[in-house]
């Protein structure tokens, strides 16, 4: 009887237990859902907004509306397609979440023939056809704030990287929808020349560079003389390429514009093509220098670039017609990859391809104020040569050139906070008879962001374009990424300066590397058997178009015994290689199931195993005790 008592009492004691840790886990649920707990554990924080996305998120004046297109309901979608969709999903929920209330987030599926197909259409989100006669799909995104709207035409998983970048400045653009001023300040004529006022403007081979022209449709370009003395207060940007020979007058403006948070970008060039071929006297080029530089306030912001140097890299030679007119590696005229290109930066981050001829380079430290980041750099096998020897090419480089042994930046970009190079104020002018510039206030330091470039000629038409002739007309096409670097450098300095920061996010997709060595191995086994049954092919009508060439012509449309045996045969080796195939797919499919079976059962079953495992341990150790 007592063994019976106490047998109740231990079943009275474990149930008492068990409907403790029920009402422990029911309250923990309760609790958990009332509270707004959220963390990521991806590897590269795929669901984390950076802290640039998180400012321009919390400096909202006005709600803002995000609207998915997607065609989730259709059944010919790639079912990968369909998952990222639902990522993007998750991470504009994100957005709504750190704007507590301030942006909403729609979706919205455009079935054919529908309202919401027609709204997709008027808000600039176009169907992309699948195949000839398939089905429209529409994945793209909408910012709407009052009667402000703003587009992502097309969400393309290829460039996930981006994704942030590209939803946190489709909100800014919504809410700045006025087209940016930026400054131009240049010794070559890149926005065409001068327009006489009592001609028609027409086509002009000399007019603007078809780099800047594109610029023109998402930007105001204020062009500014080379003694420019103030940058006007409206400029968000300014833009320099090849400046030659500035006045402290001018470099003063650019510095103090630089030290009230105005964004500079420079292109800087030892050696520039574009400005000898337009001189109107190629003979007085080739006898002066043709660098740019920006002199002190480089050395202000502690980067050193050298006008007289050309890089020369063997690894990025391009093949150019000599002055003999036979074609030879040149390795000052540079062909850069994404081995070149700094891939983990948002602004170079989808370049593939960049063409820089007779590039010079930039050499600096990030310091305790500035941090220093190399965007397009050289490859190890690179050294520097003059200008001269450029110029003459062939043997006159290969005379020069030494290896550095280490790879040499051809655009960096500056960020911090900058020292001024006129610490004694503003300098005199060169005419003492005129007054000197009015500033309220000479700044002494600021934070900026300056990006490098040391080549000009990567914008020249030239070395970025190449023209067809279509239907009678002129189009140009890109051979490159050189204009999609402008564009992206521009967009960034002209931009909020959070747009800036917003980091190159990782890519979500996260392969099973198990099941990929898996594919592989299984492809390579097919592919052998393929080839074999390729050649085996082959070789049998290789035979039979040899045993038809010994026949006489009236026998031509009969076949011999020797051709029927030998197809025999080869139907007999094709049906066997196709059995062997269809069975590679078989074992193929089998492995892979085998291992998705078991990531099935850690998955379910491992938590609740160590779980158990736990508590036996624990009975096991408190029987002991007793």
């Amino acid at each position: 009887m007592a063994n019976a008592s106490k047998s109740l009492q231990k079943l009275g004691t474990s149930v008492a237990g068990l409907i403790i840790i029920l009402v422990i886990l029911v309250a923990f649920n309760a609790l958990i859902r009332t509270t707004r707990m959220r963390s990521d554990l991806t590897a590269e924080r795929l669901y984390t907004l950076s802290d640039g996305s998180r400012q321009i998120i919390k400096d909202l004046n006005q709600p803002v509306t995000l609207k998915l297109f997607f065609n989730f309901s259709m059944a010919e979608i790639p079912p990968y397609l369909k998952e990222y969709a639902r990522q993007v999903q998750d991470l504009l929920a994100e957005y709504a979440t750190a704007s507590k209330g301030t942006i909403t987030v729609e979706v919205h599926d455009p079935k054919p023939d529908s309202d919401t197909e027609d709204w997709a259409r008027k808000y600039g989100v176009p169907g992309q056809q699948m195949g000839m006669m398939g089905p429209s799909i529409y994945f793209g995104l909408v910012a709407v704030a009052g009667t402000q709207e703003a587009a992502l035409p097309v969400i393309d998983p290829r460039a996930n990287s981006l994704l942030e970048y590209n939803i946190t400045r489709l909100i800014h653009r919504v809410l700045n929808p006025g087209k940016p001023v930026v400054g131009i300040l240049s010794s070559l004529q890149v926005l065409g020349p001068p327009r006489n006022p009592f001609t028609r403007p027409g086509p002009d081979s000399k007019d603007a560079w078809l780099a800047f022209r594109e610029l023109q449709q998402d930007y105001v370009l204020r062009e500014l003389t080379p003694d420019v003395d103030r940058i006007d207060p409206d400029i968000r940007a300014l833009v320099l390429v090849h400046p030659k020979n500035l006045t402290d007058t001018t470099l003063f403006a650019i510095d103090q514009f630089v030290l009230r948070g105005g964004h500079v970008l420079a292109f800087l060039d030892p050696l520039s093509v574009a400005e000898i071929e337009s001189a109107t006297d190629p003979n007085a080029m080739m006898m002066g220098p043709s660098s740019s530089s920006l002199g002190k306030l480089l050395d202000a912001w502690g980067v050193t670039f050298q006008p007289e140097r050309v890089v020369a890299d063997l690894a990025a030679a391009t093949p150019v017609r000599g002055p003999n007119n036979e074609v030879e590696e040149s390795p000052v005229w540079l062909s850069l990859t994404r081995a070149h290109i700094n891939t983990e930066d948002i602004l170079t981050a989808q370049l593939d391809s960049m063409n820089l001829p007779f590039a010079g380079s930039f050499q600096g430290n990030t310091t305790e104020q500035l941090t220093f980041t190399p965007l397009i750099q050289s490859s190890a096998n690179a050294g520097t040569v003059s200008t001269m020897a450029a110029r003459m090419g062939g043997s006159a480089i290969r005379r020069e050139w030494r290896e550095v042994g280490v790879t040499l930046p051809l655009a960096v970009r500056l960020s911090g906070t900058f020292q001024t190079a006129f610490p004694g104020g503003a300098p005199k002018p060169a005419d003492t008879n005129s007054p000197a510039p009015a500033i309220a206030e000479t700044l002494k330091e600021g934070r900026s962001t300056v990006i490098l470039a040391g080549d000009v000629d990567m914008l020249y038409n030239r070395f970025c374009v190449q023209e067809l002739e279509f239907f009678g007309q002129t189009a140009v096409q890109p051979i490159n990424d050189n204009m999609i670097f402008l564009a992206n450098a521009v967009e960034q300095v002209a931009g909020s300066e959070y747009l800036i920061g917003i980091r190159s996010r990782g890519q979500f997709a996260r392969p099973f590397d198990r099941v990929i060595a898996i594919e592989q191995n299984a492809r390579r086994d097919w592919q052998a058997r393929e080839n074999e049954l390729q050649g085996r092919l082959e070789d049998t009508q290789r035979r039979l178009s040899e045993m038809q060439n010994r026949k006489d012509a009236n026998q031509k449309f009969i076949l011999s015994p020797e051709q029927k045996a030998a197809i025999e045969q080869f139907q007999q080796q094709e049906g066997r290689i196709k059995q062997e195939l269809k069975q590679v797919r078989k074992n193929l499919r089998a492995e892979i199931d085998r291992l998705g079976r078991w990531v099935k059962i850690l998955n379910i079953a491992l938590l609740p195993a160590l779980v158990s495992l736990a508590g036996v341990t624990y009975g096991i150790t408190r029987r002991t005790r007793k």
